[in-house]
């Protein structure tokens, strides 16, 4: 991922660049918003982070080389995690787990492997604790693998310290669970229809 500067223009729509929303989350205490888009046939591959307020101004625009799945607010640093990935369409589910540092734009891609992992959903349950939900690694003589995935614990004492590619397979061991792949693109066009139209005032009849 490949981090562009802030919007320091006028732009009367600071998500023009997203394309068509398909995943929006929220940090409502710092007045957050991270929106992935896709353009035209190209998939889910860029990310803007946008501070609102009265309007939404665009503090990051960043660019994926795998469709974004899922994406989580640090609770307390200004992290950014964003998991990527696709099934490459013959052997296996290649992906990054990326960290974005939202004060400097600084991107990371966290997993050592050269093919990463898939990542499906990500959860912060403390500031210390990951939880990613991924594909497996392939489908080689694994009929569930579009289906299930491993959900893995990934625990820092301070994230902002973290490397690039220092998760490595021990990090990404977990169980095997039921793995969805919801389509959240009605929710995304929704939350950036909302910040497009700020709400106006109301005004009163005599």
């Amino acid at each position: 991922m490949t981090p562009s500067p802030a919007d320091r223009g006028g732009s009367d729509d600071p998500f023009a660049e997203i394309g068509d929303p398909v995943l929006a989350v929220a940090d409502k205490r710092r007045r957050l918003v991270a929106v992935a888009g896709a353009h035209e046939d190209d998939e889910a591959k860029t990310v803007g982070v946008f501070h609102v307020t009265d309007r939404a101004r665009r503090r990051w625009l960043l660019s994926s080389q795998y469709p974004v799945n899922a994406m989580a607010f640090h609770p307390n640093l200004p992290l950014l995690a964003v998991g990527s990935g696709e099934y490459d369409g013959g052997y296996a589910f290649e992906g990054e787990l990326l960290l974005v540092h939202l004060e400097t734009g600084t991107v990371l891609s966290l997993i050592e492997h050269h093919l990463g992992r898939q990542v499906l959903a990500l959860e912060w349950l403390n500031h210390q604790d990951l939880r990613a939900l991924m594909a497996p690694p392939d489908d080689y003589k694994d009929g569930k693998a579009h289906v299930e995935g491993h959900l893995a614990m990934v625990r820092r004492a301070d994230w902002t310290a973290v490397g690039a590619e220092s998760l490595t397979g021990r990090d990404l061991a977990g169980p095997r669970v039921a793995a969805p792949r919801p389509d959240h693109r009605e929710a995304a066009r929704q939350a950036v229809a909302r910040l497009s139209s700020p709400p106006t005032g109301r005004h009163r009849t005599g």
